[in-house]
């Protein structure tokens, strides 16, 4: 059976193979209504966009995709600058790791790496740039939509990173984001004495941050503690500015109503742990002295901060590699069974909880 081309979407959609064009290069050109039908045909259909059909009908691209949300934040660099960093290593958050360990691997292979990371156009964009010019591609939870990706792993592998494995035959790699987030939270309660926590969680939707949560009340439980039901405040986005707002919001709260303020403040990432120290640094509040902050992540910025940051380390550059090999694995065994894989995380004790 011939594979679907782009007459066979304009046709099943009604619309003429221009409009298919511009769904996928220029999507906002098309009424929603429009864009929706073509891409509904698409999905029936099994289709593909490709700029280089033959390419990645015989997967002889020699490239690798990369997808995942634009997680960039601006005040990084500044953070970096306030700490008189002059290594460049120092603010490369997240993603940059996981795109430096997928470099590394695949160029051991023989592979280049394309890297989408846009979401200007939408998911339909994001996949429309990367699935036709590669012969796999990782992408990040949430990056694109289930049904999408169903699609596209029929013609070429797809490795999932992070959150749930929603589709069985994928091979699939995590963190052990629970286990950490229990460790650390232990951690607090147990050699510190800490006994009023407060967790900062982001989207309800994150898999990884739902998961660091379950953590979180693991070990309250095991301590005797109050279990919340939902995080303390949740945010957005994970960003510095947002651990900013969240820690002054924390302060205000405990102001305006008398109730004592958290003697930690557990942070779901690194990035907003960070905007929290400077936070609490301008309302004349002591880390770790009045308040304990943690992180989670472990990106390079978070041992040049001041005071260095109690984090949870997880091996983000091998989270890239491990996805290029079993791309490669998979390229040269397309019926071996899928894969999931859990790597391990550790707790890093420095000076924002009082360890250091």
């Amino acid at each position: 059976m011939s594979a679907p081309t782009v007459y066979d979407v304009a046709e099943r959609s009604g619309v003429s193979i221009a409009t298919v064009s511009r769904v996928y290069r220029n999507p906002d050109s098309v009424r929603a209504q429009t864009r929706e039908r073509v891409l509904e045909a698409a999905r029936e259909l099994g289709y593909v966009p490709s700029g280089s059909a033959r390419g990645l009908a015989s997967r002889t691209t020699g490239v690798l995709g990369l997808c995942f949300p634009d997680y960039a934040d601006p005040d990084a660099e500044s953070a970096a600058a306030l700490n008189d960093a002059d290594d460049d290593q120092a603010v490369m958050l997240y993603s940059d790791q996981i795109i430096r360990g997928m470099e590394r691997a695949a160029r051991r292979h023989g592979y280049a790496l394309l890297i989408a990371a846009s979401l200007d156009g939408g998911p339909e964009s994001l996949v429309a740039k990367v699935a036709g010019r590669v012969d796999g591609f990782a992408v990040l939870a949430r990056t694109v939509p289930t049904e999408d990706l169903e699609v596209i792993s029929r013609r070429l592998p797809v490795v999932m990173l992070a959150g749930p494995r929603e589709i069985d035959h994928l091979d699939h790699i995590v963190v052990a984001n629970a286990d950490g987030q229990r460790a650390l939270t232990r951690h607090l309660i147990e050699d510190h004495g800490l006994r009023r926590l407060a967790f900062i969680g982001g989207e309800d939707d994150s898999p990884d941050a739902v998961a660091r949560f379950h953590g979180f009340r693991q070990a309250c439980q095991e301590a005797g503690l109050p279990v919340p039901a939902r995080p303390e405040l949740s945010t957005g986005t994970l960003t510095q500015a947002e651990g900013a707002r969240a820690a002054a919001a924390l302060l205000d709260r405990s102001e305006g109503t008398g109730v004592e303020r958290p003697e930690a403040m557990l942070f779901v990432n690194d990035q907003m742990a960070m905007g929290a120290l400077q936070a609490l640094e301008q309302r004349g509040v002591r880390v770790p002295e009045d308040i304990a902050v943690t992180g989670f992540d472990g990106i390079p910025l978070s041992r040049i901060v001041r005071p260095p940051l109690t984090t949870v380390r997880q091996p983000i550059r091998q989270l890239g590699e491990q996805a290029v090999e079993l791309l490669v694995q998979r390229l040269a065994d397309p019926g071996r069974a899928p894969v999931s894989l859990e790597l391990p995380v550790s707790v890093t004790r420095r000076a924002s909880c009082g360890c250091g």
